[in-house]
């Protein structure tokens, strides 16, 4: 047993074809076939990405290590 990971087309009757490395010797071959779908792809194909609009920074605000992480420095 092998394992070929690659991109496969669907076609509109729903067949699915695939290319195979040329060393698969034709015939009838057993399968498992998985699917990954993109958990924020809408039906159109496109993915909507989570916008999160901010305004400026705090004027006190501090990024430096110690006050981040306090005395041990981390």
């Amino acid at each position: 047993m092998r394992t070929i990971e690659t991109d496969a087309t669907v076609t509109k009757d729903g067949r699915l074809v695939v290319e195979v490395p040329p060393d698969v010797p034709p015939g009838q071959h057993h399968v498992k076939l998985m699917i990954e779908e993109p958990t924020d792809a809408r039906k159109d194909g496109t993915t909507e990405f989570l916008v999160i609009h901010v305004d400026s920074w705090p004027d006190n605000l501090s990024l430096s290590r110690e006050d981040i992480y306090g005395d041990e420095g981390r």
